[in-house]
This record gives C-alpha cells, structure tokens and sequence, in this order.
C-alpha cells in the first residue's frame, strides 16, 4: 500500500486515470482531470505552496477507488498550516459535490419527464372517445376558423374582470371558516371574534352597527351578563350572515354556469349543424342511448319464452295520480310534452321515452317518421293530440287502462340521455267512467316494470298534500325494499311550504325519516304553479326564484344538490347509466344462451326448412295467393260458358218444369200453351231469372278461385298457408259486390232470348228436342226414385237382399196399386183427382182392409200422375223428331204440334246466350275486380299483426319468431356493449 502523501502516491493518481480508461500509456497533463492535473503542479513545485498535495491527493484516490482508509494524522510540526490544509479540504469536497449535482440534476429531469408523460397519458385516457364522430371532422375541422367568427366568440364569453367579480373572497371565506371552527371547537373562546364586531360587519359587506359598538362599551361595565347576551345574538347574526353569503355565492355560481352552458350549446349546435348536406349523404352512426333504446322496443314486442325476461334498466316513475310525474318528465325532456287535464286521468298507457342530446329539440314517434318541432307551439299541440290518441287507441273496449307501450324520443341540446317510462298515476278509489277492474290493472302494470331488478324507480310524490294519503310509497316499499335503485322526489314544494304550519316536515320527507321507504337519494322541486299554459323556460325561472328565497334552503333544511329538476335529471342518468354499466353484459349472455337453445330446437325438429317468420310466410303466401287470382284470367270462354250454362239450367230446371211446363202442358190446345207459357217466362224473367244468374256467375267465381287455390295446394304447398287463405277467400268475397247496372242489361237480354220463337234450321231443332229429352228423362227418374221410396223395395228385391216393406209402405203400395188401375182406365186424365174420385180410391182400399188417409191419396196421385205425365211427353218428343218440316211451313197437325219442343229450344237459347254474357262479364270485370278485393285484403291483413298472428300459427312459426326476435336482441346488445366500451 501506498504512503499518503508520498511522491507515489501522486503518480498513482496520474497512472489510475491512464488505467481506468483502459490506455497502457502514460496521459498526457493536458488531457488529465483539473484536479489531479494541480496534484501534479504541486509536486513539481509549480503550483501554490500553501497547499498540501499529497494528502489530497490521497483523498481523491479513495474517493475513485472507494476503498476504506483511516484519516491520516497532521504531521509534527506542522503549525500554522492546519488552517489552510482544513480550507482546502473543504474545497475539494465542496467541488466534488457540485460535480456530482450535476447528474442529480440530469436524474431529476429524466424522471421528471417520464413522470409527466405518464400524467398526461392518465389524463388523456380519462378525456371520452370521440372516435364515432371521426368522420365528421377531416371535412370541416380546418375550415371552422373560417365560418366562426373568433373574435365575436372572444366577445361572447366572460371579461376577466367579470370572472373575478363571481369568485368568492377567499378571505371573507377563511375567516368564516375561522369563526365555524370556532364556534365548532369545545373550550375556545369566542371573545376575541366577538369584540371584533366592526371586521365582521366589513366581512359581510353590511355596515358596523351602533348598536354593536354601544354593546362593546357596556361589556367593560357589566363584563358578566351583558356579555353572554351579546355573544349569542351577535354568534346568531354571524350565521345567518354566512348562510346568505354562502348561498349568494352558490347563486352566482349557478348562474355563470347556466350562462356558460347556454353558450356551450350554440357552439355544440354550430358544430353539429357544420356541413349538414356532407353528414345526411353519409351513414350517420347511431348514438349509444338509440341503440339501447331499440332493444328495449324490440323487447316490450318479444313474447318471453324460455324463461327468458327482460332485465335490462330503464327509468320507471311511479307516482301517485295527480301527483306531478308528467310534470317532472316534462321538465327533465324540456317540452310539454304530454296531454294535461285537471284532477282526470291523462296517462292511459306507458309512455317510454327516449332522450337524447341533438342539435334541434325534435320528438319522433318509433313507427312513424314525422319529426315534431318542440319549439313551435303548432307541433307541441300536434305532438300532445298524438300521444292522447294513440293512448285511447291501445286501450280496449271496456277498459280504461292499457299495457300497450307508447314508445317516443326525444332529442335537444343538453338534454341528459336515459331512457324513462312514464306509468299510469295509482289510484286508490275507481270514480265513475272507469272500469271496474282499473285499479288492480294499474297496479299490476306497475309492479311488472318496478319488478326488473335493474329499474331504476322514479317515485314522485306530491308535497302540497298529506303523506299519509300515498299510496305509492307503500308499493314501492314493496318492490324495492332497501332502496338500492329508487330516487326519491317531492313535488309542488312551493305548495307545501305554503300550506304545512312546521316545514320541519318537509325535512323529514326528503331525509327519509317520514316514510316507511329508502331510497338512494332525495329530491325536492317545483313543476310550474299549475297553469297548463306555462312554459319550460317560465318554471325554471319560477323554480330557481322560490328557491333562492326559500327559508327550507336558507335554514338549511334542504341542500342545494337536493334542489330542482336539472339536478333531478343529472342525478337520474348518473343512476341509469351505472346501472346500464353493470347490468347489461349480463343480459347479453342470456339471450346468447336463449338463441343456442332455440337454433338447437330448429335444427332437430325441421333440419331442411328454412327460418321463416311470420311476416316472410305471410309475404310467401300472398305471393302464392296473388298468382292464383292471376290464373283465373287463363281459363278459357269456353270452361267458362260450359260451367255457367250447367250451373244455370240445375238452378232453375226445377221451375222451368214444374212452375212453366207443367201448367202449360195442362192445357188443351196449342194457343193456351203458348200463351201461358209467355206469360209465366215473362214474370219470370222480370223477377227472378237476372238475380240467379248472376248469383250463378259469382258463385261459379268463387268456386273457380278455389279449384285453383287447390290445385296450387296439391304442388307441394305448405299445408301452414291454408287457414290465411281461406280467410282471404272468405273476405274477397264478402267485400265484393257485382255491379248493379249488369243486372239491368242482363234482364233485357233474357226476355229478348226469350221472346224469340223462330227455330231456323234442322241442327237447332234437333238440339232442341235431345235438350227435352235429356230432361224429362232425368225428371222421369227422378220420380221414378221417388215412388220407389215411398212403396218400398219390389218381390226382387225383398228375396235377394232380404228387405221388407215398413207398414206404411205397404199401404203406399196398395194406394199406388189402385191409382194405376184409375190411370189405366182414363188415359187422358187430369193432373188433380176429384174429391168423389178419392172417395172411391179410399173405399176401394178399406175393403182390402187398408185404411188411407185422402192426403195420403193425393201425395201417390201426386207422384204416379207425374211419371204418367213425363212417359207421355218422352212418346211425343219422339214423334216431334220428323216435326221440323210441318213446323216451318205452319201446318197443323194435332200429333205433331211440338209447342214444348219450342219451349225448351227457347229455354236453352236463353241458357246460352245469358252463359256468353255472364263469362264476358267475369272475364273483363269480375276477374279483376276479385284481384284488386284480393290484393286490399292481403294489405290489410299485413298491417294487421294481430290477424297476422291468428292466421298463421304452429310451433315452427313461433319458433321461427323466437329466434329472429333473440337474434336480434342480441345483436344490438353487442353492437351497444361495444359503442359503450368506446365510449369508457
């Protein structure tokens, strides 16, 4: 080791330098530290000779090397040099600090700026994401200098000066906080804030008072009694003095931020309205309360299978009829929104309303899209007449209440975003007018929405009347009974400080000591004085005067967070949104389970269908139903002329033979046959003919249109179509009514066709007489049926199939045995029997031992008269076959005078001319007129849900439902879960 302070000792510190840089060589002294470059002068007898380098040098050795060495003893004799070896070490060390200041320094600011960025990334990442809002700022952000004038924006916002004068005086303020603590802290005296009577007055900006200072006098006369008394009245005045300054300052501050909001909002709305053409060209992104908005809609429409429920939060307010919940949603929308009446019921049905914040103060109904100006007076009375319509629309017959959700948004500038439902008010009587059930309806809507465990519940209760005439309280007690998400709010202050002889009550209200409920806060407000004519703006300013002259506030009853409705509302959507925050991914995992387990069902029970809702079956349908009508125009005129002239003559043979024929052919000469027949064919025509055949026509229609529609069915068509269809059938017709002026002009036709006598040639007379004999041939064996019927089965066939005749039977077969022995013995007879002729008849038959009854008598005669009759005329017409040429040429022969092959030739003209003008009709006018009926009640069937619904049923329908419905449910849950991380 080295000796401190030898000559080695110096060229050590020389050489560690050389070797500590990794240099072999010496350095030279040029290049070496100051310090050991003075080490260096010292020794070689250069440097000031007072100092002492060796020792020195030996320090600065063991400061590089930082090993531990002992301080070295003075040397003997040194003498009056310790003073200035002390000096220079002193100054060395002192050097070596400032040395090493420097890389504190340099430490201190690298940390220093690390910690800065940290700070500001902390606060960058607090600042919202206005990522959504993107692409409306590359195309105007550098033209907006431009377009606001920045210098009429510096005018309009607060001077400086101004800005101070609203700041408090932060040492009026510290010695108010001095004498509060004072009074406060137990055992201080108040002495000397007390004597300083004339500063407490120049802190309250009032004037000292004599009468103070005269008090000051007498304390030092009477220190006992009169100083007691002076320091509690002048303690008292004191707080009342700092309440009032308190609350002016919180005045003033109230009023610079509704002043610096009200500016806020026009430039919002100037940035809002920027480039208003580029934005509507653009896809314009939903704002995050529309789509949570949307889900609930779409929820209020889902029918919950599954056990499946809708547990998202929304702002339910509850309340007591009468007791201001329209009011207070009106004042929190900021337009008087709502239908108003005096003491009746106005909310018939819940009311959800959507805000939200835009840059026009605008409502708009979710299934319309007519936007109402809420700044004209015109659109809040439309909007008003609206709602108030569509509330006695959704309530049925009988009823006075309804469930059916009115859905409605509302957007303007600083409006708070939440969604809020708006509740019939409780009632606890049912007056006259109302429905019996009323009240237990209204209470079962409200506990259907107070029972989500994630609504927040709005309970309003009127502060001008009794407490304990509530009624709401109770059921909200019920619902929630922690009060973990129910706001509290007391209405009509105003009234109730007024009217209540201790406002102490009103305390108790809002403190929660009063009623038997809890809540997560309390709120106290006034709604207007109850003119249905008052404005927003008119009850802000009548709210925000009572309350800055309110005793509740001044005395401290109230709290100033407590009061009016802007601080209702910021309260209100902090709620809902924290509630939103922590309830909804939750949900979306629900409805994500509830989608698996439908798609699973589909998937086993109709693997090769595809998922068709209702609404796409009924447009499958209404398509198929539309191509049927069309086909009605293929069918030819001749299918069209065949059916009608078929379906004519089976609806009218009957009269034609019995009503026409028949008589006629009683007769005993030709010209009473004719002449009876054109009178019976003219009444005929004029009364019945034209009304049948066009209820043939329609009826041939119909069943046309249906053949069709079965026709369709059998091509592989869904048997689910079948119950619409048939009630589209069914309603076509009903709706459709042939025109009225056809039936005119049908008529004349007929009795033309009619009139006409003249066969012209050999074919139409042939027609004619296989047309008579087809029938009479069918009405023989009709009659034949008929007679077979009422005599029973023949010897025949009682011995092949073992069948006997019944008792009157057997005396309808002795009656018909002895009028067939009368017919054979008067050929020629009459169509009636005489009365002496049934005499005989009917002694005939009681000496055979058969006792007849004459009507018995007559229905036989009736019957065998007719067979006789219609064999007679088949004999004729055969005759009538070689009759044509006698026809033309007019001769008369008794044999052959064919007047009912006439008849019947006239009959079938008439059927083939009215078959030709019916299918006209049908083809250019009906057809049509049955597919315009078919397309308008498909129309309306489509906008008839709940028709739609009863029409087309089943399991796979309701499926097929379900699943489109949680599909999209859960869709827009994750599209809002993620706009609300975004947002976050």
């Amino acid at each position: 080791m080295l000796r401190v302070g030898s000559k080695a000792a110096c060229m050590a510190c020389r050489n560690l330098v050389s070797t500590n840089m990794g240099i072999r060589f010496r350095v030279p002294l040029q290049k070496l530290h100051p310090l050991s470059r003075a080490i260096h002068h010292r020794y070689s007898g250069n440097a000031n000779p007072q100092r002492t380098p060796h020792r020195t040098a030996a320090r600065y050795y063991t400061s590089m090397s930082r090993l531990p060495m002992r301080p070295p003893k003075p040397p003997p004799g040194s003498g009056g040099r310790s003073y200035q070896q002390k000096r220079n070490f002193w100054m060395v060390r002192l050097a070596a600090r400032l040395l090493k200041l420097r890389y504190i320094l340099l430490g201190s600011a690298v940390g220093g700026g690390y910690t800065a960025k940290k700070t500001y990334d902390e606060w960058k990442d607090m600042l919202p994401d206005f990522s959504e809002y993107n692409w409306v700022i590359p195309d105007f952000v550098w033209e907006l200098s431009e377009q606001i004038d920045l210098d009429k924006l510096a005018k309009a916002l607060p001077e400086i000066e101004e800005i101070a004068k609203l700041l408090p005086d932060f040492d009026k303020i510290g010695e108010n906080f001095t004498f509060l603590k004072s009074l406060l802290t137990p055992g201080v005296s108040l002495g000397s804030e007390v004597k300083g009577a004339s500063g407490l007055h120049l802190l309250l900006d009032t004037p000292s008072d004599p009468a103070l200072k005269a008090s000051d006098s007498s304390t030092s006369a009477s220190p006992d009694a009169s100083d007691k008394q002076y320091k509690k009245s002048s303690d008292k005045e004191r707080l009342d003095q700092l309440q009032e300054e308190l609350l002016r300052t919180q005045l003033k501050y109230q009023r610079m931020l509704e002043r610096l909001e009200k500016e806020n909002k026009e430039l919002r709305k100037v940035v809002l309205q920027k480039d208003d053409k580029g934005i509507h060209q653009r896809k314009v992104k939903k704002s995050l309360i529309d789509l949570y908005s949307e889900v609930l809609d779409i929820l209020s429409d889902y029918d919950a299978n599954y056990n499946t429920q809708d547990h998202l939060p929304r702002v339910v307010v509850v309340g007591d009829q009468s007791a201001g919940k329209t009011s207070v949603l009106e004042m929190i929308a900021q337009a008087r929104i709502f239908p108003r009446g005096s003491g009746e019921m106005m909310t018939r049905s819940p009311v959800k309303v959507t805000l939200s914040e835009g840059p026009h103060h605008v409502a708009m109904f979710k299934d319309s899209g007519r936007e109402f100006d809420l700044t004209k007076e015109e659109d809040l009375a439309a909007l008003r007449h609206e709602i108030e319509l569509r509330m006695r629309k959704s309530v049925k017959e009988g009823q006075t209440v309804s469930s059916e959700t009115i859905s409605l948004s509302v957007k303007g500038p600083g409006i708070q975003r939440m969604v809020l439902v708006d509740l019939p008010g409780v009632i606890s009587t049912v007056t006259a007018g109302m429905a019996s059930d009323t009240k237990e309806t209204i209470f079962s809507i409200s506990k259907a929405y107070m029972q989500n465990p994630n609504a927040i519940i709005l309970c309003i209760q009127d502060g001008s009347v009794d407490a304990e005439r509530s009624i709401v309280t109770d059921l909200v007690s019920q619902m929630d009974p922690q009060g973990k998400r129910t706001i509290f709010v007391l209405t009509k202050v105003d009234l109730a400080e007024k009217n209540l002889a201790s406002p102490s009550r009103i305390q108790q209200i809002v403190e929660g000591k009063l009623f038997p409920m809890k809540a997560l806060g309390y709120f106290a407000v006034v709604t207007g004085k109850g003119s249905t004519g008052e404005s927003i703006d008119s009850i802000k300013d009548y709210e925000e005067d009572f309350f800055q002259n309110s005793r509740l506030l001044r005395d401290g009853m109230l709290k100033a967070h407590q009061v009016t409705t802007k601080n209702l509302s910021l309260a209100v959507s902090d709620c809902f949104w924290k509630m939103v925050r922590e309830s909804v991914e939750q949900q979306a995992d629900v409805f994500k389970a509830s989608r698996f387990n439908l798609e699973t069902e589909w998937k086993n029970n109709y693997p090769r269908l595809r998922e068709l809702d209702r609404n796409e079956l009924f447009e499958k349908a209404k398509n198929e139903i539309l191509d049927e009508v069309i086909s009605l125009s293929q069918v030819t005129p001749q299918h069209w002329e065949s059916i009608l002239q078929k379906k004519l003559w089976e609806r009218v043979s009957t009269h034609v033979i019995e009503n026409i024929y028949l008589p006629a052919a009683q007769t005993m000469d030709s010209g009473t046959f004719n002449t009876t027949v054109d009178i019976k064919l003219k009444q005929w025509t004029d009364k019945q003919l034209p009304h049948k055949a066009l209820e043939i026509a329609w009826e041939t229609l119909q069943e046309e249109f249906a053949r069709f529609m079965a026709e369709y069915k059998g091509k592989d068509q869904d048997d689910i179509f079948d119950k619409l269809k048939e009630a589209v059938k069914d309603e076509s017709i009903k709706r459709h009514k042939w025109n009225e002026r056809a039936m005119d002009g049908l008529r004349v036709i007929q009795h033309n066709a009619l009139e006409d006598r003249s066969i012209t040639d050999k074919p139409q007379w042939d027609a004619a007489i296989q047309f008579m004999e087809e029938t009479l041939q069918s009405r023989l064996k009709d009659t034949e049926s008929v007679i077979r019927d009422m005599v029973g089965p023949d010897w025949k066939q009682r011995w092949l199939n073992w069948k006997n005749r019944t008792p009157d039977q057997h005396i309808r077969n002795e009656t018909k045995n002895e009028l067939e022995r009368l017919l054979k013995l008067l050929d020629d007879h009459t169509a009636y029997l005489a009365n002496d002729e049934v005499t005989t008849v009917r002694k005939n038959l009681e000496g055979r031992g058969v006792e007849v009854d004459p009507v018995l008598i007559k229905d036989t005669w009736h019957q065998l008269y007719r067979r006789h009759f219609l064999q007679k005329a088949l004999s004729h017409c055969n005759l009538c076959k070689r009759g044509f040429y006698y026809y033309q040429r007019h001769f008369v022969d008794s044999e052959l005078e064919c007047n009912d092959v006439v008849l019947f030739w006239r009959i079938q003209r008439m059927l083939v001319i009215t078959a030709n003008t019916l299918r006209q009709q049908l083809t250019n006018t009906e057809v049509r007129r049955l597919e315009k009926n078919v397309k308008e009640v498909l129309d309306d069937f489509g906008e008839d849900t709940e028709r739609k619904t009863q029409l087309i049923t089943g399991r796979r329908v309701q499926l097929a439902e379900d699943l489109k419905k949680v599909r999209e449910i859960q869709e827009k849950l994750e599209a809002f879960i993620e706009a609300l991380h975004k947002e976050k």
